[in-house]
């Protein structure tokens, strides 16, 4: 399936929604086939596309509520017709068991994404009629192409007034020993400060899985840390290996497109099929969106300091074990824009991996290639391996203390265990219309 590139007008939609002309129940020979290739994989290369277009992603909203929308329309569209496994939210009636799960994946992967990104309309619209026109003229694909409509229409409306368009006043530091603080050396303002309010995809609310608070300055393990991130994460340190070097450059990209890629090898790996795929790239980005909700609201409970300052500032830190160095500047010279606790990488990693590993297992072999490290690949035998290292790095790279990771490794993975327990569940039947 070739892809180039990629709104609709969002209309009023509930969630029990009749799909006009599609047959009635009782035509149940199964859903049509579909053209070779795998439109979950296919779309999903055309959202990280869009992503890294610069300038496409807003930049006040996160991309993996995105990744999350587009992934449970197209799991809600396929379901309608394959009815697997309960949907996410949104149930149609009446839908034809023949009608083409490919259009209807197609459609509603279209639909969704010209609405959230109305820019690549000619693109997203040459993409889809490409798909569109692999598959046979018929009831089917008219059938799959109305049901993949309906669905984004719904999912689309659910998510209109979600939180994430909220603005909030500028983050303003507090003069709190040990507080977040702007990062020298560029200094640029804290980020998505509105995320915590942000409705979850599948968590009751934000603060579900709430890490306790990071240690005390004064304490061991916070001294611990310190001096492990002071040594290893200066951007001119000689205790970094070069392999550790590499591995500090090689994550420093937005940690959630590797974990879409990774999950491409793995549905390819595993031969997964339309539903499969659909099911799977569902939980896992369900699982890193709600993830990131949560470590925001984290981060902006407990707003500790990153890295950077702590060392240059350790002078005043009331521990007399930590030294400071007022010219410390971490490995990538910049400091993402957001407080330390918990780690970002380390949160979404884990939250991805643990997705992946309960739906397939852990064993894999992975080559993962950088978007911030041309030319380099590192590999990998289990998905937990993978997310380990994306969370070490950012030690590395001088971004987080060792306690950063902790926390965001338990959080993601606490995360992506309820989300696997309570929504997309296998049916115990496959008939939607009882």
């Amino acid at each position: 399936m070739a892809k180039q590139f990629f709104i609709l007008t969002l209309v009023c939609a509930v969630l029990l929604i009749p799909s006009a002309g599609v047959a009635e129940r009782g035509d149940d020979d199964g859903p049509a086939d579909t053209r070779p290739g795998n439109a979950v994989i296919e779309w999903n290369r055309t959202l990280l596309t869009i992503v890294r277009t610069p300038g496409a992603q807003p930049p006040t909203i996160h991309s993996t509520r995105n990744f999350a929308i587009l992934h449970a329309a197209i799991f809600d569209a396929v379901n309608n017709i394959d009815r697997t496994f309960e949907p996410y939210a949104i149930r149609l009636v009446h839908v034809s068991r023949r009608a083409s799960t490919q259009a209807a994946a197609d459609q509603a992967a279209h639909d969704v994404l010209i609405s959230l990104y109305p820019t690549f309309t000619t693109q997203l619209d040459s993409e889809l009629q490409h798909d569109l026109d692999q598959i046979p003229y018929g009831r089917e694909k008219a059938d799959g192409i109305e049901v993949g409509q309906d669905v984004a229409t719904a999912i689309l409306a659910l998510r209109q007034n979600d939180g994430s368009a909220v603005k909030l006043p500028a983050f303003v530091p507090t003069t709190q020993l040990g507080t977040y603080q702007l990062t020298p050396p560029n200094f640029a303002p804290a980020d998505f400060i509105q995320w915590s309010g942000v409705t979850p995809f599948a968590l009751a609310k934000a603060s579900e899985f709430r890490p306790g608070p990071p240690p005390q300055l004064t304490s061991d393990e916070y001294t611990e840390s310190f001096d492990e991130v002071k040594s290893l994460g200066l951007i001119s340190g000689t205790t970094r290996t070069l392999d550790q070097t590499q591995i500090g450059n090689f994550w420093n990209g937005n940690i959630q497109d590797f974990w879409n890629e990774i999950a491409q090898t793995a549905a390819l790996t595993h031969h997964l099929d339309l539903m499969q795929s659909a099911h799977l790239f569902a939980l896992m980005n369900i699982s890193v969106a709600d993830t990131v909700i949560a470590f925001f609201d984290a981060k902006y409970t407990y707003i500790l300091w990153r890295p950077v300052t702590a060392i240059q500032m350790a002078g005043i830190d009331d521990n007399p074990n930590t030294i400071a160095d007022p010219t410390w500047i971490p490995l990538p010279t910049k400091t993402a824009p957001d407080p330390s606790y918990p780690g970002a990488h380390s949160a979404i990693s884990f939250a991805a991996a643990e997705a992946l590993r309960l739906s397939l297992g852990d064993r894999i072999t992975l080559d993962v290639t950088s978007e911030s490290l041309a030319g380099i690949t590192r590999h990998f035998t289990s998905f937990s391996a993978a997310a380990e290292e994306a969370g070490l790095s950012r030690i590395f790279a001088g971004q987080h203390f060792r306690f950063d990771h902790n926390a965001g490794k338990r959080l993601g993975q606490r995360v992506s265990v309820s989300v696997l327990s309570t929504i997309l569940r296998p049916r115990p039947n496959r008939d939607f219309d009882e």
